[in-house]
């Protein structure tokens, strides 16, 4: 048992991956606080404010901790949740301003590091692994909200500002 950890029965990759995992987290969803006040952001929402990549870029850090999800060997039902939280996010943080302050109150990484986290805790925390296609696709899903996102944004803008032809 010299590859686990005692407490929790988990390999060093799992804490490894774990430990890696948090620190995403919190990066993209709690690295920063409004001073007096318990609101905490992260790099998420200020990447959103970067028109058409801004989002796309949060989604890529996000299909990161379901990468590491799938590499620890998440069930696919919870990858799923994973996938729809970052879905959420991304749709409704596409909508300019008022999604960035959805990004700020959502969290859908700490959402997904909670996922990862009772999964490790949970007696059958060593599930089998995902195909990699599986993984890839629902990337690939969330890719195809981003764009559809940036599209939508952009024709809220146009109808906005009276530049529809």
């Amino acid at each position: 048992m010299a590859d686990t950890d005692e407490k929790h029965g988990l390999s060093r990759v799992a804490n490894s991956r774990l430990a890696q995992a948090r620190a995403l987290a919190k990066l993209l969803d709690r690295a920063f606080r409004i001073p007096g006040t318990n609101i905490t952001f992260g790099l998420d929402p200020i990447l959103g404010l970067i028109p058409g990549g801004g989002d796309l870029a949060g989604a890529v850090f996000s299909g990161w901790l379901i990468m590491l999800g799938s590499r620890m060997g998440l069930p696919r039902h919870v990858l799923m949740r994973m996938v729809a939280n970052v879905a959420i996010d991304t749709i409704a943080g596409s909508v300019p301003l008022i999604g960035d302050l959805f990004d700020v109150a959502w969290k859908s990484n700490m959402r997904n590091l909670e996922l990862l986290e009772q999964f490790a805790n949970s007696p059958s925390g060593s599930g089998r692994l995902v195909s990699r296609a599986m993984v890839v696709g629902a990337i690939g899903v969330v890719t195809l909200l981003v764009a559809g996102g940036i599209w939508a944004s952009v024709l809220v803008f146009r109808a906005l500002f009276g530049l529809i032809g």
